[in-house]
């Protein structure tokens, strides 16, 4: 997950499988650590809220009753750290479930080629990338 060029491929697989949204997610988790401004806070987790936790939301993530309920107690006073639970479950499903697929998959093999091929670090650095 530290590559930008291993996650964007990653996203793609997750993309033809219908599970993008668990990287998007994760992703914008990430960002919302980076705030430090608390309306800008308050946004970011408010954006989150209705696009990834929200049942209305076509890009939902699923997550257990209990994360979901912790996150809607939090969302009264969102902090940087308000989604942590949900992301490391997120997390979680796609290094358990999606990444072994990903690994497995000819998009994988296909990027692994290309990067070998231009004496870049390939398959082993993708790998590493999901570790984090």
């Amino acid at each position: 997950m530290k590559s930008p060029a291993g996650r964007n491929v990653f996203r793609d697989f997750l993309r033809c499988e219908y599970s993008e949204e668990n990287i998007l997610f994760w992703l914008a988790c990430e960002e919302l650590k980076n705030a430090s401004n608390p309306e800008e806070v308050e946004e970011k987790a408010r954006i989150i809220y209705e696009e990834y936790i929200s049942i209305l939301s076509p890009k939902e993530v699923s997550l257990d009753s209990r994360v979901r309920e912790q996150v809607n107690r939090s969302m009264v006073a969102p902090t940087p750290h308000t989604f942590d639970e949900a992301q490391l479950q997120i997390y979680t499903l796609m290094h358990r479930d999606s990444y072994p697929r990903f690994v497995n998959s000819a998009l994988f093999k296909e990027h692994a080629q290309l990067n070998n091929g231009n004496g870049q670090s390939g398959a082993g650095s993708v790998k590493k990338e999901s570790s984090a």
